[in-house]
C-alpha cells in the first residue's frame, strides 16, 4: 500500500493542513494525530464443523476529549491497523463539526463475512463482544455498525456484554433493532445525512438540486437511500454501481427499484433496460452530483483529473486521497466532506444513546427533525469558516472547525497529565 493510498497518512495530511489554519500548539496537534490506543486481538472461534479458526481484530480508541469514544465495527478482509487508526480519528472530527459530544473509535475483523454461517459470525461476534468487554461501556466507549454489520450484530454484542456485566445497559453500542432499544431513523441516517449535505450545497451555490444528475458509486445501505432521498428532491438517478459492476440509464433509474433487484439478485447489475458500466466509468461520468460511498481511496490524483462531477459528496470514509483533494480543488470542483457528509450515522447513533439512558423512545419524525437542525448547523458552521478565513476547500474548513473544538476541549481539560 502506497503512502498516499494509507488512510491513516491520508488522515493526517488532513489535519495538518487544517492546523496550518489554527493557533494551536505543535504539541497538541501532534496528540491530536496519534490515537491514544489500540487494541489488536486474536479471535479463536468454532466452525459449524467443530474446527477452529483464528482471526485478527482491532478497536482503536482515537481521542476522547469531547466525550466517550465512539464508531462502527466492520466485518472486511482489508481490515487492517492503520485502517482502523484512520477510521477512528475521522471519527473524532466528524463528531465535533457536527457538535456531538463524542470522541472517535473504531473497530474491525479482518474477515470475509459471506464466507461464514450465521451461527459462525455470531461465535465470532461473541468472541469480540467478549475482548472489547474491558474497554467499553455506555460512558467510555460506544461502538456501532459499519461495513458488513448491523442491527444483528449489534444486538449480539449488546447481549454479551450485559451477560457478563450482569447488568442491563442498552447505550453500551448503538444501531440496535428497534426492540432491543435502537432508535427510529438509525438505519437511513447516513443516506438522509448525503442527501441533506448535497441540498444545501446547491442553496449555497444558487444551483438547482431539482434537475440535477447524481451517479452513486456503492449501493449498500448508505448510498442506496442517498440515492432515492435525493431523488425524492427531483433530482434523477442516472448510474450507480456496487461491488460487481455499475448500470447506466441517461434517462435515469428508479433508485428505489435498483434497490429491491438488489435485494432479490445480490447485485444492482440487470437492472431493467440499463445498460452496464465499469465503477471507474461512473466516477467519471459527467454529473451534477458523484456520491462516492463505498470504501476508502475510491479516487486517487491520477484517477480526479477524470472526474467531471460538479459537486462531489461523500457518502463513504475517505472516499478521495489527499492528491485527489489537490486535483478537485485546483479545478474548482466542490467535494463536500465525508466528516460532514455521512455524519448522520453517528448523530442517530447520539439519539439512540441518549434515548438509551433516558430509557425514553423518541418518534422518527423528532429524529429526522433532530438530524436536519444538526446538519444544517454544521453546514453553516463550515461556510462561514471557509468564507471567512478565506480556506482552500469545505474540507479544509470543516476540519478547521472540528480540530479548534477539540483544541478548546482538550486546553479547558487543564492539560493533564
Amino acid at each position: 500500500m502506497s503512502e498516499e493510498a494509507n488512510p491513516y497518512e491520508s488522515l493526517k495530511e488532513q489535519i495538518d493542513d487544517a492546523a496550518a489554519y489554527l493557533d494551536a500548539d505543535e504539541g497538541v496537534i501532534e496528540r491530536l494525530k496519534n490515537p491514544e490506543r489500540v487494541l489488536e486481538t486474536n479471535l479463536t472461534f468454532e466452525h459449524d464443523d467443530g474446527s477452529l479458526e483464528t482471526v485478527r481484530a482491532y478497536r482503536s480508541q482515537f481521542n476522547g476529549d469531547r466525550g466517550p469514544y465512539k464508531g462502527g465495527i466492520r466485518y472486511h478482509p482489508g481490515v487492517t491497523r492503520d485502517e482502523v487508526k484512520a477510521l477512528s480519528g475521522w471519527m473524532v472530527y466528524k463528531c465535533a463539526v457536527v457538535d456531538v459530544p463524542y470522541g472517535g473509535g473504531k473497530g474491525g475483523i479482518a474477515i470475509d463475512p459471506a464466507d461464514y454461517s450465521t451461527d459462525e459470525l455470531e461465535r465470532l461476534t461473541r468472541s469480540f463482544a467478549t475482548e472489547l468487554r474491558p474497554l467499553i461501556g455506555e460512558d467510555r466507549d460506544v461502538p456501532a455498525p459499519d461495513v458488513n454489520t448491523g442491527q444483528r450484530e449489534m444486538n449480539w454484542i449488546k447481549d454479551t456484554y450485559e451477560t457478563l456485566e450482569n447488568t442491563t445497559a442498552p447505550g453500551v453500542i448503538t444501531g440496535k433493532a428497534l426492540d432491543s432499544g435502537g432508535s427510529e431513523g438509525r438505519v437511513e441516517a447516513t443516506g438522509r445525512s448525503t442527501m441533506l449535505a448535497a441540498r444545501e450545497t446547491f442553496d449555497w451555490l444558487d444551483r438547482d438540486i431539482e434537475n440535477a444528475t447524481v451517479a452513486v458509486q456503492g449501493y449498500g445501505n448508505a448510498g442506496s437511500v442517498a440515492a432515492a432521498l435525493i431523488e425524492d428532491l427531483g433530482a434523477t438517478v442516472v448510474a450507480v454501481s456496487d461491488s460487481s459492476g455499475g448500470i447506466y440509464d441517461a434517462d435515469g433509474l428508479d433508485a428505489r427499484g435498483v434497490k429491491d433487484h438488489k435485494a432479490e439478485t445480490g447485485s444492482v447489475s440487470g437492472y431493467g433496460d440499463a445498460e452496464p458500466i465499469t465503477n471507474e466509468e461512473l466516477l467519471t461520468l459527467d454529473v451534477d452530483v458523484l456520491v462516492p460511498a463505498a470504501l476508502e481511496n475510491a479516487v486517487d490524483a491520477d484517477l480526479a483529473t477524470d472526474l467531471e462531477a460538479d459537486v462531489v459528496v461523500e457518502a463513504a470514509n475517505g472516499p478521495l486521497t489527499p492528491g485527489a483533494d489537490d486535483v478537485l480543488t485546483e479545478r474548482g470542483t466542490w467535494v463536500v466532506p465525508d466528516v460532514f457528509a455521512n455524519a448522520g450515522g453517528v448523530t442517530v447513533s447520539y439519539f439512540e444513546w441518549v434515548q438509551n439512558r433516558q430509557r425514553f423512545h423518541w418518534t422518527e419524525s423528532r429524529v429526522n427533525e433532530e438530524l436536519e437542525r444538526t446538519i444544517t448547523d454544521a453546514f453553516d458552521g463550515i461556510v462561514e469558516a471557509y468564507e471567512r478565513e478565506e480556506l482552500p476547500n469545505l474540507r479544509t474548513a470543516a476540519y478547521v472547525v472540528a480540530l479548534r473544538r477539540v483544541v478548546n476541549a482538550y486546553e479547558q481539560g487543564g492539560n493533564w497529565p
